[in-house]
């Protein structure tokens, strides 16, 4: 199954999630509750040490050097190197009838750690996160005894810096995983996977598939489907081949297969929400043109007898869903429509004139920066005959006077609405700049 709608995170935005994900685990493992430390050392000639490490506490911890990778079918490795950490505490020490305690300081250095994790879906469409493999690693660790006795601690400091070593190991993928099973899926569970875009409808970008993790990006496909809110149905249709361009120049891209405009076109024919009625009140002023008889006399003589100086209503509406095309050039619609025209009598009810079935071309014309996502301009609509004949020279002026119609009310109309936009996929607290809207084949 093909998606109507693919986000990929290119590697620059991996490392921006990267950033903000590593400064919440340094966080984390800064609050890190370290268990008291306690065993029993044989020195040679002296005989079994008891010590105990008590009330360790974290002074600091930083992951100064990150970093994120893309590994194809196994899901994203963030590798953590040159991390230190300042642990103090109080120290006891027991050797025959010896007995000191004192306070000591311990630094870590050198610290890797290394996180794999495995990414999904659940039922709902959302992504899912899980570590499927974490290692730590400690290179160097240094305990400074202050105390009476402390020269005792160069009798089995080795053994307590192994100890503190795999302590300190077990403790940091233990944080790691409770960090990604709480903060990151959390998270990621904010990801909108339906959104309501008015009274009508909705969309769903639920996803069809797991996460794939491709050579330097991240791709997350999409149903990205239009859906009714009163009554859903399967599409007729299904999706074609979607393939984003392989740009690396921004943090995240998104990509919309005409599948998913033409669903939504499906969606609105359905609801009966493609259907404009006009009427001469609707005409800006300035215009020199009336929908009234008079002026439709000219291409039907008969209705200056019939209806004479009578106010018009045309109801415009598309016998099936109008589909667009995708190309470099911008979008493109070539819909069927029908415009039944009514004469309004004194008693205020409609007397049906005639009916006009004509073929409108349109073109969507998306300006390169838009300063709200989705914003976008329709244009250059004109109106042909279905006829193979040859023009009549009146049905040129009916043309023209349609493209008018069209041009002053209906286009505002429906920039008005397309300049708001439709809401993207997006987790909570995201935010887009410097978009830039493309068109492509």
């Amino acid at each position: 199954v093909y998606p109507g709608f693919v986000v990929r995170i290119t590697q620059a935005g991996l490392d921006y999630a990267r950033q903000h994900g590593v400064a919440i685990l340094e966080q984390e493992l800064h609050q890190l509750r370290l268990p008291d430390i306690s065993g029993d050392f044989r020195v040679r000639r002296v005989g079994k040490v008891h010590y105990e490490l008590s009330s360790l506490n974290l002074r600091s911890f930083r992951l100064p050097s990150s970093q994120i990778s893309p590994i194809p079918n196994v899901g994203l490795q963030v590798s953590i190197s040159d991390a230190f950490a300042v642990v103090d505490g109080n120290w006891r020490v027991k050797l025959h009838f010896i007995r000191d305690h004192g306070s000591f300081d311990l630094k870590v250095e050198d610290l890797s750690i290394r996180i794999n994790l495995k990414l999904g879906s659940d039922g709902s469409g959302k992504p899912t996160a899980d570590v499927s493999d974490c290692s730590a690693h400690v290179s160097s660790v240094r305990v400074h005894f202050s105390g009476k006795f402390s020269w005792l601690y160069n009798l089995f400091h080795s053994a307590v810096e192994s100890v503190f070593r795999r302590t300190l190991e077990s403790k940091v993928c233990e944080q790691v995983v409770s960090s990604v099973r709480g903060e990151l899926q959390s998270y990621l569970r904010t990801l909108p996977v339906t959104a309501k875009i008015d009274a009508v409808a909705g969309i769903d970008y639920s996803l069809v598939a797991p996460p794939a993790a491709i050579a330097q990006a991240l791709d997350a496909d999409l149903k990205g489907e239009f859906f009714s809110l009163a009554h859903r149905s399967a599409v007729p249709f299904s999706p074609p081949p979607l393939a984003i361009p392989p740009d690396q120049a921004r943090m995240v891209y998104f990509g919309a297969s005409s599948y998913f405009f033409n669903t939504a076109s499906l969606v609105y024919h359905a609801a009966g929400a493609l259907v404009f009625e006009l009427t001469d009140s609707m005409i800006p002023k300035g215009l020199d043109f009336h929908l009234n008889t008079s002026t439709f006399s000219a291409f039907v003589p008969q209705l200056e007898k019939m209806y004479p100086d009578m106010l018009m209503k045309l109801r415009l509406s598309t016998p099936a869903a109008p589909f667009l095309s995708i190309g470099p050039e911008g979008l493109s619609l070539q819909p069927v429509v029908d415009i039944q025209a009514y004469a309004i009598l004194p008693s205020a009810s409609l007397a049906p004139l005639f009916l006009l079935n004509l073929v409108s071309g349109a073109r969507l014309v998306v300006p390169a920066a838009a300063a709200a996502l989705g914003a976008c301009e329709l244009l250059a609509m004109s109106l042909l005959t279905r006829s193979p004949c040859p023009v009549h020279p009146q049905v040129r002026t009916l043309q023209s006077v349609m493209n008018i119609l069209a041009s002053s009310i209906l286009l505002p109309r429906l920039n008005a609405r397309l300049a708001q936009g439709f809401p993207l996929p997006l987790l909570r607290r995201t935010q887009l700049s410097n978009v830039l809207v493309q068109s492509h084949q």
